[in-house]
């Protein structure tokens, strides 16, 4: 039976307040980066088939925007944070202050790409860095790419190397709160984390929790 199988609910528990530590960190990074109020959770995390995680996004050819990377060292894998473009550009605009930023309408200013790139690397970052305390693994990221394109073909790439073994990942659903005044604005995407074969094993064991046969 293949590994993902035999994850229960209490593994995704642990993988919840691993998130939520993470988005902790993420937010305090974000404000102080902006000098913004930016609060984040984690309402849930799950383990999904391929045909989930496109339909989480609203279809294998929604356009997407999606911040790609590679995570390096003793559980291999890929993460992406990806969310619709149409949330995408009010994140963008929100942190930018242009108004007429807008992901639909190519081509885009670099600035507004840049500022989108930085909150997936600090939130990949975040991530990261919570999962490796909890686990004592030595997880680093690699430098995020940023593209805008049908979700189909951003995580056919990434799926690649689970292609021999099962395509599923685990999502950690990611709400970032953009407070101002009294007013607030929430951008809803999702983090998939796709360890290579062989990680999952690893990332739990790592914490403590045993997959039985």
């Amino acid at each position: 039976m293949y590994f993902v199988d035999r994850i229960q609910p209490y593994h995704l528990d642990i993988l919840k307040e691993v998130g939520n530590i993470g988005a902790g960190h993420a937010a305090t990074s974000l404000s102080k980066l902006l000098n913004k109020t930016i609060d984040m959770k984690v309402p849930a995390v799950r383990v999904v088939s391929f045909n989930e995680i496109t339909e989480l996004v609203g279809g294998s050819d929604n356009i997407v925007a999606a911040i790609f990377l590679r995570i390096e060292g003793d559980a291999p894998g890929n993460m992406f944070f990806m969310l619709p473009v149409n949330e995408a550009t009010l994140l963008i605009q929100y942190l930018t202050g242009d108004q007429s930023f807008d992901l639909n309408f190519p081509p885009f200013p670099d600035l507004g790409l840049s500022a989108l790139q930085e909150v997936g690397n600090i939130l990949a970052g975040s991530y990261l860095s919570a999962l490796s305390d909890l686990t004592k693994l030595n997880l680093q990221p690699s430098v995020p790419a940023l593209s805008v394109d049908m979700a189909i073909a951003i995580l056919s790439y990434g799926l690649l190397e689970l292609s021999q073994v099962g395509d599923y990942a685990i999502v950690i659903d990611t709400e970032i709160i953009e407070k101002v005044d009294a007013e607030s604005q929430n951008t809803k995407g999702h983090f998939f984390l796709l360890p290579d074969p062989g990680s999952y094993e690893i990332i739990f064991k790592a914490l403590g929790v045993t997959i039985d046969e």
